[in-house]
């Protein structure tokens, strides 16, 4: 996307992420009903806290918008590649 390459279910850490770019340091995480309740929310909190740490970006999107809406999926990544990619160390 924009010229960047996105890694799929990519080992971070002690974690694995759906989609990564290394070059911006992004991770794209598709949320699924196995992440709602209390539980689950706290484990992903605890997860992007720790995925923070290694300098990564996450941004997390219901799997039933990327089934439902994939074009508003695209359009965001494509937005948060346009105000943050060159900051994160990004080149075009």
């Amino acid at each position: 996307m924009k010229g960047y390459d996105f890694h799929r279910q990519k080992p971070l850490g002690k974690h694995i992420v759906d989609f990564y770019c290394p070059k911006l340091l992004l991770a794209i995480e598709i949320d699924g009903v196995t992440h709602s309740g209390v539980e689950a929310e706290s484990a992903d909190r605890e997860r992007q806290a720790e995925l923070e740490s290694l300098g990564v970006h996450v941004v997390r999107f219901l799997d039933s918008d990327v089934r439902e809406n994939m074009t508003g999926v695209i359009a965001a990544i494509s937005d948060w590649i346009e105000r943050y990619g060159l900051q994160r160390g990004g080149s075009r």
